[in-house]
Order: C-alpha cells, then sequence, then structure tokens
C-alpha cells in the first residue's frame, strides 16, 4: 500500500462496479489467471447479470481476504505496447478459502450452480507419473481417508477429493446435472480431471461413480492470456490513474482465447459473444498452446534465468534466445493441425510487449509437472521424424542447470527430488555425468530417456547453454 493510501478511497462493489449476480459459477483455484480470463469473459457475457462467481482460493486465504474487504471487486489492467487500459471486474460474487470444504459443500449443493471451472495447475491434478491418482501422497491419502471416515469432513487439501466431497453433496441434496470445465495448460484437461477424481471417488465411495456418469458432464478447455503476479506499482498506478485504492488489481495483456467443447446441461453464460470458441475438438488449440506458447516459454524461463535477465520481454530481446525460440517454433509447428503463422507473429509480440513484466521465475515454477506437457511431446514427435531434437533438448538441458542455479528461489512440487537429480549431473571434477542426464529425462519421459541420441542431445546442449550463458554474462 502506498504511503498516502488512506487517504484514496478503496474501491469497492458499490461505488466502482455492478452489483452481485447470484451465484452459479463455482471457481477452484482463483487467482490472477482467472481474474483476466475466466472472470473476465463472464463479466463481459451479455448475460453476465445471470452467472455470479463463487470463488475458492489455492493453497492459502490471502486472495479471499484481499476480495472480500473490497467486495469481490477489483482492476484489470489492460497493458498494450501503446499504453494501458483500466476495468472493474465485478462477476466474483464471493470467495472462500480453498480448504473451506464446508462452504464447498454448500455451494455443490446449490441447485442454481451449473459449472464448476478450475486453474488449480498441473501440479493440483495431484497425478503420479502415470497419470493417476497419486495414493502415495501424503496428503491425498490423509484426504481420502478423512472423507471415507466422514463425509463431513472440513479441511480437505486436494482438489480431487474436495471434488468428491462436492459431488457427494450436491447428490445428498438432489440437485441436478453440472458440468466441470478445468482450465489449466494441460492436454486434454477434462479427461486428466475426470480420471483422478473418479478415482479418488473409487476410494471414498465407490457408489458415486453411477450418480457422477448420469449427473456430471467433464468439458474440456484451452486458456491463452499472459498475466504477470502482481506488483506494488500495479497498486499505485491504479491509485494514482483511478483514484482508488485496490490491493489486488491485476495486469494482462489485450491478447486472450478460450477454446471450449463439452456439453452444460444446466446451461453456461454466453463466453461465446465474447469471443470464446464452441468447438467439438480442443485438442489442436490445446497442441498449438501448449506447445507454441507454453513451450517457448519455459525454454525462455529456464535458458534466459541462465543469462540473467528477468522478464520474458528482456529476454527474447537476446539475438541468441530469440534465434532459440525460433528454432523452437520451426519445430513445434510441425505437429500443430491449425494455422500457426499469424499465431506465431503473436506470439512474438506478446513477448516484446514492454508493458508485460512477465517474470521468468514465475513461468519456471514447477517445470517437474509442466515439461512433460509443454516440451516431451514434441521431442518424442521430432525422435520418431529423424527432426532436429536440439529445441527440446536444450529446453531441458537448461532446465537441469537452472534447478541447481536456482535452487533457492525454486517453486516446484516435486523440488527435493528434481534438484538432487540435477546436481547429481555434474561429476565433482566439472564434468558432466552422462548417466545422472539419463535419469532426469526418463524422470520427465521414459521413452526419451531410453534414446540414447536424445540423452547425448541433452548433455551435448548442457555445454551449449552454459557456454553461451557464461560468454553472455562475460560481455
Amino acid at each position: 500500500m502506498s504511503t498516502d493510501s488512506v487517504s484514496i478511497p478503496q474501491i469497492s462493489r458499490e461505488k466502482n462496479g455492478r452489483p452481485a449476480a447470484p451465484e452459479r459459477i463455482i471457481h477452484l483455484g482463483i487467482g490472477n489467471f482467472t481474474r483476466a480470463h475466466q472472470s473476465w469473459y463472464t463479466e463481459h457475457a451479455p448475460d453476465a447479470a445471470e452467472w455470479g462467481i463463487a470463488g475458492f482460493t489455492g493453497k492459502g486465504p490471502w486472495m479471499r481476504d484481499s476480495l472480500e474487504k473490497q467486495g469481490c471487486a477489483y482492476t484489470l489492467i489492460t497493458s498494450g505496447a501503446k499504453g494501458d487500459e483500466f476495468e472493474v471486474i465485478s462477476s466474483i460474487s464471493s470467495m472462500h478459502s480453498g480448504v473451506d470444504t464446508a462452504a464447498l459443500r454448500a455451494c455443490f449443493a446449490n441447485p442454481d450452480i451449473s459449472v464448476v471451472t478450475s486453474t488449480i495447475t498441473e501440479a493440483g491434478y495431484t497425478r503420479n507419473q502415470n497419470g493417476d491418482l497419486d495414493v502415495a501422497n501424503p496428503d491425498v491419502a490423509s484426504d481420502l481417508q478423512a472423507l471415507k471416515a466422514d463425509a463431513q469432513a472440513d479441511g480437505l487439501k486436494t482438489v480431487p477429493v474436495r471434488m468428491v466431497a462436492g459431488f457427494l453433496a450436491r447428490r445428498s441434496a438432489g440437485a441436478g446435472p453440472i458440468t466441470v470445465l478445468p482450465c489449466d495448460n494441460l492436454a486434454g484437461n477434462g479427461a486428466a480431471f475426470r480420471k483422478v477424481v473418479e478415482q479418488a471417488i473409487a476410494e471414498v465411495d465407490p457408489s458415486l461413480l453411477d450418480w457422477t456418469r448420469l449427473n456430471v458432464a467433464w468439458a474440456t478447455s484451452m486458456v491463452d492470456r499472459i498475466t504477470p503476479a502482481t506488483t506494488q506499482g500495479d497498486i499505485e498506478l491504479v491509485e494514482r490513474v483511478k483514484g482508488w485504492h485496490d490491493a489486488v488489481p491485476v495486469r494482462t495483456e489485450p491478447f486472450h482465447e478460450w477454446v471450449i467443447a463439452g456439453d452444460f446441461p444446466a446451461g453456461r453464460p454466453a463466453w461465446e459473444e465474447v469471443g470464446a470458441v464452441i468447438t467439438d475438438d480442443v485438442t489442436p488449440y490445446e497442441e498449438r498452446k501448449l506447445w507454441m506458447l507454453n513451450g517457448s516459454h519455459s525454454t525462455l524461463a529456464y535458458c534466459g534465468s541462465l543469462f540473467g535477465y528477468e522478464t520474458v520481454a528482456d529476454a527474447v530481446a537476446d539475438p541468441t534466445l530469440c534465434a532459440w525460440i525460433n528454432e523452437w517454433w520451426d519445430l513445434a509447428g510441425r505437429y500443430v493441425s491449425v494455422p500457426t503463422e499469424e499465431y506465431r507473429h503473436q506470439l512474438l509480440e506478446r513477448f516484446e510487449n514492454p508493458n508485460i513484466r512477465h517474470l521468468l521465475m514465475q513461468i519456471a515454477s514447477d517445470g517437474s509437472e509442466k515439461l512433460p506437457v509443454r516440451i516431451v511431446p514434441v521431442a518424442r514427435k521430432a525422435l520418431k521424424d529423424g527432426a532436429s531434437i536440439v529445441p527440446p533438448a536444450r529446453a531441458i538441458a537448461a532446465w537441469i542447470q537452472f534447478l541447481t542455479r536456482y535452487s533457492d528461489r525454486l517453486a516446484d512440487v516435486n523440488k527435493d527430488k528434481v534438484v538432487a537429480c540435477a546436481r547429481a549431473c555434474k561429476a565433482a571434477d566439472g564434468s558432466i555425468d552422462r548417466k545422472a542426464v539419463k535419469y532426469v529425462v526418463s524422470y520427465l519421459d521414459h521413452s526419451l530417456g531410453g534414446s540414447s541420441a536424445f540423452v547425448d542431445e541433452v548433455v551435448n546442449q548442457m555445454d551449449e547453454v552454459s557456454g553461451a550463458a557464461a560468454a553472455h554474462l562475460m560481455s
């Protein structure tokens, strides 16, 4: 908060926004992206007055507390290359802590609730390497045991088990059909989410499966809008330009995309009226976004950090890094079945936007979960086709080096394991331990780890990336 914020009125729904709409959507994992994307689409839909969002936070109550103090209204700053635009978003009607399972049950039991959306990141699915519910995860095991023993158990930590609690409440209330629409950067997110939730159901109450198969529609979506973390500068900018204090404004870019496939038996907002694409198959759009945007983002996050850069805009301005990104796009674009030429130009413009301070460290989080869906599929296709494997090998090599260089700042759900593995890749004499590299690659994908050619290229790229980074830092 700025020093004079006490004299500045606080943003509020009554003064700056619109009345709260009746709650018809549950969103799990309210954060900046949701507030710049799904909440924006809902705010701008022509039937917005009928569709309020009951928001549940991720791990902590901070977002709930901050939004509740200002009536769940907040400022969206849309930052183009030529400047900023401001608007108040009022589509969130209530906020709750993610672990408030009692509140979640009450929402699921409400027959007016028609849709459950989520942004819980790849890690939130709590999957093992086979894509199944990780029942060996202590939090998953504890939640399953608690809910099986008591259908009213509170404080559940894991989203798949929270979903089971919600479905149990909805079945008990006879509240009718509902659609689950995940919005995470994960190919086939609807099927992936359904799999872990149904596996959790089988552990807690198998009889619920029959009910869900009659009453739950699992939709799939692809989402895209670059949304950096909020800074103190954003808060002060809103105060200066708009004249109100907002503890949680969101800065985002002008570009936005949402592609949705699935059934909505209880209805949904008219998102297509404000640009959402409703289709029978999200897969081509998912692949384009995951491989071209997210894959290049991860490459920049790890390579750019090693070069000493902090933001995407700074990193992509480096000729070497820009050339590496273009090599990645050349390769990934071969395997995308929807047009990529214009999309690729848009990506470069978005990355170069000087008014979006997208931190590389933010993108670099949870690489152990992201690389298998952003980098590995392209690597596997390139190996099969005999195409260049340098771009994906470079991304993985940079990740390995990033893990050791920035272990103190790293946020990764598998941090302890992957950092230890990465450190083993460098022998005491400074040479690269190929056997350890093979283990790390196999951790991401067994087939890549079984390819001598790919492992050799990762080893080679570890030398290439570190050499280029060292030369840059010395220049």
